[in-house]
């Protein structure tokens, strides 16, 4: 049986080749075809424009402007959030000890006396559902890090928005308090929803 497949699959192959049409050139037509041919040698190709303009490599990096906070109660909360940037994961955790990852804004939203549930699940009710190409600081972003699952189980904070780069400080059981990209790819593929509670 492997045999047969073996050949089957060189047949295919060297067939390949052999589906292209060949031109046959017969004496009657012999100046007919070599002109075809000539010209068809002559053509010039049309010359592709270079799509960018090349400049100098002094700074290679884009720039992109940066929404910022748009209140300075905004960018209180953002840094009370990072102020717990690599403190340990601690389900349930509210501290400098270990912190979970709706503990962590639920402390950082306290810290202005802004009351938010204490689970992500239930922080998904609050505030205004908003597109994540409208996502600015401040806004926080839903997972669903389950298999098979889009049962909200995460949350983060926006801390810098610009256009195709979104960065959210966040919990993670296994860094601890951390920034992150939405770009990156799990969590990307583990993003439920962005909300508006300020």
């Amino acid at each position: 049986m492997k045999k047969i497949a073996v050949l089957l699959l060189i047949t295919t192959i060297l067939s390949c080749g052999s589906s292209k049409s060949k031109h046959v050139v017969t004496k009657k037509s012999e100046s007919k075809t070599t002109a075809q041919t000539e010209t068809k040698r002559n053509r010039k190709r049309p010359t592709r424009k270079p799509t960018h303009t090349e400049t100098p490599e002094t700074n290679t990096t884009p720039t992109y402007p940066t929404i910022k906070a748009t209140s300075p109660k905004i960018a209180s909360i953002i840094s009370s959030a990072k102020s717990f940037e690599g403190v340990r994961y601690k389900y349930g955790g509210t501290t400098k000890k270990g912190m979970d990852c709706s503990g962590l804004l639920y402390t950082a939203f306290g810290s202005e006396n802004v009351d938010l549930p204490r689970t992500s699940s239930a922080m998904a009710q609050q505030g205004d559902w908003i597109d994540v190409k409208e996502v600015e600081e401040g806004d926080l972003l839903f997972f669903a890090t389950k298999r098979n699952s889009r049962t909200i189980n995460h949350v983060g904070l926006v801390t810098s928005s610009r256009p195709g780069r979104i960065e959210f400080i966040h919990s993670s059981t296994s860094k601890g308090v951390m920034t992150s990209l939405l770009s990156e790819r799990y969590w990307y593929f583990a993003f439920v929803q962005a909300r508006r509670v300020l």
